[in-house]
């Protein structure tokens, strides 16, 4: 499988190195404008990539299945973490979430660790005890208890886009493993009264639901947004303005160098810059779902079916609100958005997955 991981290697290295351009080309000037240093975010961008890019070395030099043993103390660990977070004076509060650790100038955000836990956790579970899957009460139940009092923990901060993420990969790895189709579905509906109070009544997600709707209605308001990236999108036409030349990263787009970097891209590449993030996004599922169908470790097979389902939905979701088909959710679009906690945790997930197809091949 040597040039299955040379393929999402070269992939990763043209994200990664397309998000450097467009990170610093995006973020200049509100960085100058606001911090007085228009190459602020692209250095805390670097210094984040080189300790990603460490930890992803360090993981693909070790043997993966060591971590089977530690699933169950990484996710109680990161439980902690996250209840610690929600305490005043220990996790940081920020535009009204609690949903980080302050280390000296940077964040740490716990629910980023989470995902990657919880997948570990997950495809352990589902390694030992997949014939039990079918089960309610042995197998089923007890990995959407877990699971749900993660998502839980999350929602607190409050953060329902990364607790929606981590139940809907769940739920994809369970179902793959065999899971009664039928006790998910229970299960959806079971909390959709949940999630019409979370959404509905909750005044700023019931108001993104409105702007998703009708972005024309408010564009002063809460559709600006959306409204901004939909000019920046169309204003690129098919080969786009030219790289560096946007308009809306003028203090037009909100969040223009993190949840919104592919209206950027559009802006100034065109319909192709975006189609090419798309096929690089579809190519790297692709190449890893070929690891998932040739690993011949239980262990490995579940986990690198989530990896590739967590950048996949990341990805999907990403784009989907930067094109205005799905309601705005603050994910990060893998490998390219600016965001410390998501990159550092995205290439160690990659790593994990280039681990897997290596351990295979000895």
């Amino acid at each position: 499988m040597r040039s299955i991981r040379i393929s999402i290697a070269s992939i990763v290295v043209i994200l990664l190195s397309l998000g450097i351009v467009m990170i610093y080309s995006s973020s200049g000037v509100y960085a100058r404008q606001t911090l007085g240093d228009s190459a602020y975010f692209l250095f805390r961008h670097l210094l984040f990539l080189s300790i990603g890019i460490m930890a992803m070395l360090f993981i693909m030099a070790m043997d993966y299945r060591r971590l089977q043993e530690y699933s169950k103390p990484m996710l109680i660990f990161i439980i902690i973490l996250l209840i610690l977070v929600l305490i005043p004076h220990i996790g940081k509060s920020t535009f009204g979430a609690r949903r980080w650790f302050k280390l000296g100038p940077f964040g740490f955000q716990p629910s980023e660790f989470a995902k990657l836990a919880m997948l570990v956790y997950v495809a352990d579970f589902l390694s030992r005890k997949k014939e039990k899957i079918l089960s309610l009460w042995e197998g089923f139940i007890p990995i959407v208890c877990v699971m749900g009092l993660v998502c839980l923990l999350i929602v607190k901060e409050p953060d329902l886009g990364n607790s929606v993420l981590i139940a809907m990969i769940t739920l994809i790895m369970i179902f793959i493993a065999g899971a009664n189709i039928w006790h998910i579905v229970s299960l959806g509906l079971m909390a959709v009264p949940a999630l019409y109070y979370l959404v509905f009544r909750v005044p700023y997600r019931l108001a993104r639901i409105t702007a998703f709707w009708n972005p024309n209605e408010d564009i002063k308001g809460i559709g600006f947004q959306l409204y901004q990236s939909q000019i920046a999108l169309g204003s690129g036409g098919f080969w786009g303005i030219g790289l560096g030349q946007s308009k809306q990263k003028l203090l037009y787009l909100p969040a223009a160098h993190t949840d919104f970097i592919l209206s950027i891209i559009g802006e100034e590449m065109g319909l192709l810059g975006t189609l090419l993030v798309v096929i690089l996004f579809a190519a790297l599922i692709w190449q890893g779902a070929r690891i998932a169908k040739r690993a011949n470790n239980p262990f490995g097979y579940y986990l690198a079916l989530g990896i590739v389902a967590m950048l996949g939905l990341q990805a999907v979701i990403n784009i989907g609100v930067n094109i205005g088909a799905l309601p705005t959710k603050g994910l990060p679009l893998p490998f390219i958005s600016y965001g410390g906690s998501a990159l550092i945790f995205n290439l160690m997930a990659i790593g994990l997955l280039l681990n897997i197809s290596r351990v295979q091949d000895l």
